[in-house]
């Protein structure tokens, strides 16, 4: 009988003891999965700030709903506004605590990926606000841009969304503002989160839309008011092909922030093959090559362009992009050609992020750009005689009100193909199109083609 309690006694225990490590296991699971659980309140749960910030209507801020002017980059948008709020209806907004990679100027990784994410939010939103931080409009440091929260609400959804929050939150920003602005709180919370969830400029990861080659990325407005500080240095930028010309050709891109287009010469020598297919007229390519100072016409240029037509993915590679791109042509007014001054933002050095605004000819901006002049009279014609091949080359000397512009041709021929004297525009009253250039100490818009000249 003893020994019979004794065994039940000893498988009791043992029965106890496996229960006790089964509670233990069960414990510790639950345990760390409550830890880890999205849907626990543990620290490591994804919270959606955004949802959680509200527009308060009734706040003491200033609020003014607007609409999209233009997409400049992801923390910069030009906004239409009433004439009571600006003079001139727009308000350039630059989005307050976010500092997202550039997409202008020198491009930098998840830049476009950030242009992209605002441009996409704002295009299908019924409604945007913007706001200020507190009781009255704020100007950035520039003077020209304000300070604002920009409010948008979805064409599907009844609650506007703080953008400036929401680049944050999506890791779309290099740096956040302080604790000190409206919502300060949530979008440090915000900032902390994307860092530790390693998302887009915290991941680590290569940027899919960034180029990885050694030339600088740059837009033209870039290139073009900051040009001698890239002498001799390899560049990438992206532009639509607008004429051929003399083993060159012209490369032109527009800038939303100053609403002008921006160019440069691209030559490209005796190449052949498939480069010259990437660099026909109409096509936007992305051109890497050097820059370059043209002595003998006193201008600037890209050349030495890089392309490897066994390897396409190459970084350094002169690619197309589209086809189908038309010139601008932008019409222009010869006074403001002739003796016009812009202020425009350049870089203090090649190596700093600081910029400062410096005065240009705005003939000097426009440079390598299409355009177009109307209503010029032709006073006078010189036509080339050296026995080269541009005998019978023309400049026409032609005035505009008080300004003086000189049109320079190639040999026109006409549609029969007879080659056209200046008996053809000497005294007349000419519209051109064409690019501008830089010959012998003055600007001129040199001509292509005999149906770029409109004769009254």
């Amino acid at each position: 009988m003893r020994i019979l309690i004794y065994k039940t006694m000893k498988i009791c225990n043992k029965l106890l003891s496996l229960l006790l490590v089964l509670c233990l296991v069960v414990t510790c699971l639950a345990g760390c999965q409550g830890s880890g659980s999205d849907t626990d309140t543990g620290s490591s749960k994804t919270v959606d700030y955004v949802a959680e910030t509200k527009l308060n209507m009734d706040s003491n801020t200033k609020k003014q709903e607007v609409t999209v002017k233009s997409y400049i980059d992801g923390d910069t948008t030009h906004f239409n506004v009433p004439s009571e709020f600006s003079a001139d209806g727009i308000l350039k907004a630059r989005y307050m605590g976010v500092n997202t990679p550039e997409s202008t100027g020198k491009i930098e990784e998840w830049g476009k990926k950030a242009s992209n994410f605002t441009k996409e939010k704002l295009l299908n939103a019924s409604s945007i606000i913007v706001e200020s931080d507190n009781d009255q409009w704020n100007v950035d440091s520039t003077g020209g841009r304000h300070l604002v929260w920009v409010w948008y609400k979805p064409k599907d959804g009844k609650d506007y969304r703080c953008l400036n929050l929401e680049l944050v939150q999506n890791g779309l920003s290099i740096a956040c503002g302080t604790t000190a602005d409206r919502y300060g709180d949530k979008m440090s919370s915000a900032f902390q989160q994307a860092k530790k969830e390693k998302l887009h400029v915290f991941s680590g990861k290569d940027d899919p839309d960034f180029f990885y080659g050694d030339a600088y990325e740059v837009d033209l407005k870039w290139l073009r008011t900051n040009i001698s500080l890239y002498d001799n240095s390899k560049v990438a930028f992206e532009g639509v092909v607008t004429y051929n010309n003399n083993n060159s050709v012209y490369v032109e891109d527009y800038d939303a922030e100053t609403d002008m287009y921006y160019g440069m010469s691209v030559y490209y020598g005796y190449e052949t093959g498939e480069l010259l297919n990437i660099l026909k007229v109409g096509n936007r390519v992305r051109v890497v090559g050097t820059v370059t100072y043209y002595e003998t016409g006193g201008t600037w240029q890209v050349s030495g362009l890089s392309y490897r037509e066994f390897k396409p993915n190459d970084p350094g590679n002169t690619i197309k992009i589209s086809e189908g791109n038309a010139a601008s042509n932008r019409e222009i007014d010869p006074e403001l050609f002739t003796g016009g001054y812009m202020d425009v933002e350049a870089a203090v050095s090649l190596d700093s992020e600081d910029v400062e605004s410096k005065s240009f000819k705005y003939a000097d901006l426009i440079m390598s750009t299409s355009v177009s002049m109307k209503n010029l009279q032709v006073i006078d014609v010189y036509t080339t005689h050296n026995g080269g091949d541009n005998d019978g080359a023309m400049t026409l000397t032609c005035k505009a009100g008080d300004a003086t512009v000189d049109v320079r041709t190639i040999v026109l021929y006409d549609e029969a193909g007879n080659m056209l004297t200046d008996s053809a525009f000497l005294g007349k009253t000419i519209d051109v199109k064409g690019i501008v250039d830089y010959f012998s100490g003055s600007h001129q818009v040199k001509v292509f083609s005999a149906k770029d000249i409109t004769v009254h």
